[in-house]
């Protein structure tokens, strides 16, 4: 039964930059709390545990990024369908896709994992890995793995909940668990020297507290959606999930230029390469994340106008959402021209190794390029998702994430004997930037919501 649900909708009625910033300050606060999180889990790790272990930890983040990108596919594709749903006023197929988006979830997250603890070896070496290294990731990887099931149900949450106007309860969620981890960091690393195994319950318990706190969503009297076990046309599902395979591709297409890039740097530098990009992807992780919110919030506010069908609205959003991204993109090139040693520093202790915050002062010369370009593409990739532009979206993110980056890297590396083929990844962003350009071009909200209505 369709009702009306647009009338007290600020995404379809409010104020375009007030609406916008509401809904963004949460989903940046929120965020910025998870990757706090991460980032200090590498300094307690590189300041106590050492630089072995900062090492083993970033093998195993191709893995739990893969994981990760169907989580992300299967959730911002169904949210997305659910803003088109409440856009048009169909409250009854918005809560059912949210239902089957969870379930789904649920039913993954406890296959996938099973699979990856019983076959731990295997994937280790499939990382390339040494058999050196295969103790230290085992110590963090057998513990983390089951709490990774937690994550993976946050993620639909929180992209449902946001949906459903509630940004402040998703923030709060992902803000207790940071605040947690940080302090279990401290007690399990720093006090007790529980070394990588208080780092891996620190942020399990912090998931789960997470958790906890986003469940409160079905208890809110205010909420739009609800939750029921019965459904049909599950083939929904595929369909959601199709519409968010962008966001699979970039996840996945980051495990793989991890695994890349972990090859590469092992081959030229050993462990201490490895720990260098990871210190440099703590410092880039800030960054991505704000650009993410900004992404996040856009698809909120476009995927319900586009619904609605209004493209002045869809064309203002995502005019608001570029400007805040260009303002981010200055700040944080600056912050890495002027202030990355001292960045470097927290995370790994010069006397103990100085080999890896040269390289890392090297590394980061040839990355700071890629916040030129990357923010602008993932705002782009987000805006023909949401306009549900599956094909068109997963082009651009295929091209940025996996086909330009991986291609160049290989070139690259091939006719550098230094560092410099790491500057493929900045380069490849902005040749991604112009594919981006043309799509938007071709796709533009006027264009795509006139199509429709013939």
């Amino acid at each position: 039964m369709n009702i009306d649900l647009t009338k007290d909708n600020d995404a379809l009625n409010g104020e375009i930059f007030p609406t916008f910033v509401r809904y963004l300050i949460p989903s940046i606060l929120g965020l910025i709390a998870m990757t706090s999180s991460s980032l200090v889990d590498g300094i307690f790790i590189g300041n106590y545990v050492g630089i072995s272990a900062l090492a083993a930890v970033n093998l195993i983040i191709p893995i739990i990024t893969l994981l990760f990108g169907v989580s992300m596919m299967m959730s911002i594709g169904g949210s997305v369908r659910g803003g088109k749903y409440l856009g048009e006023g169909n409250k009854s197929a918005a809560s059912s896709i949210f239902s089957k988006s969870l379930i789904s979830m649920a039913i993954y997250a406890l296959v996938l994992i099973t699979l990856a603890l019983v076959f731990e070896d295997q994937i280790f070496a499939s990382l390339g890995a040494t058999k050196e290294l295969f103790p230290v990731m085992s110590e963090y990887y057998q513990i983390i793995m089951p709490f990774v099931i937690f994550q993976l149900i946050i993620i639909p949450l929180y992209f449902f909940i946001r949906l459903d106007g509630l940004p402040n309860l998703a923030a709060t969620a992902l803000g207790v668990g940071a605040v947690v981890n940080i302090a279990l960091d401290y007690f399990f690393i720093a006090v007790y020297d529980w070394g990588l195994t208080g780092a891996a319950w620190a942020t399990g318990i912090s998931e789960v507290l997470s958790l906890l706190v986003i469940l409160f969503y079905f208890f809110m009297p205010e909420r739009t959606l609800s939750f029921s076990f019965r459904q049909n046309n599950w083939m929904e599902v595929f369909q959601a999930a199709y519409n968010g395979i962008s966001e699979f591709i970039n996840e996945v297409s980051g495990a793989i230029i991890a695994f890349i890039f972990n090859w590469m740097l092992i081959q030229r530098a050993g462990v201490d390469g490895v720990a260098a990009i990871t210190v440099v992807n703590y410092m880039l992780m800030t960054g991505f994340m704000m650009f993410f919110a900004i992404e996040d919030t856009s698809q909120v506010m476009i995927s319900q106008n586009y619904g609605a069908r209004n493209a002045l609205r869809t064309k203002a959003f995502l005019k608001t959402a570029c400007v805040i991204v260009a303002l981010l993109s200055l700040f944080f090139i600056t912050i890495l021209v002027i202030a990355s040693e001292p960045l470097i520093y927290l995370f790994v202790n010069e006397k103990d190794s100085a080999k890896t915050v040269i390289l890392a002062l090297e590394f980061v010369t040839y990355v700071w390029p890629i916040f030129i370009f990357a923010g602008f593409n993932m705002m782009i990739t987000g805006y023909l998702t949401a306009i549900h532009l599956p094909f068109q979206s997963a082009l651009l993110a295929l091209s940025r994430g996996l086909i330009l980056p991986t291609g160049l890297l290989i070139l690259f590396y091939s006719l550098l004997s230094d560092f410099r083929f790491i500057a493929a990844l900045s380069i490849a962003e902005g040749v991604a930037f112009i594919i981006a350009i043309v799509l938007f071009i071709r796709y533009s909200p006027e264009k795509i919501i006139s199509e429709r209505r013939n």
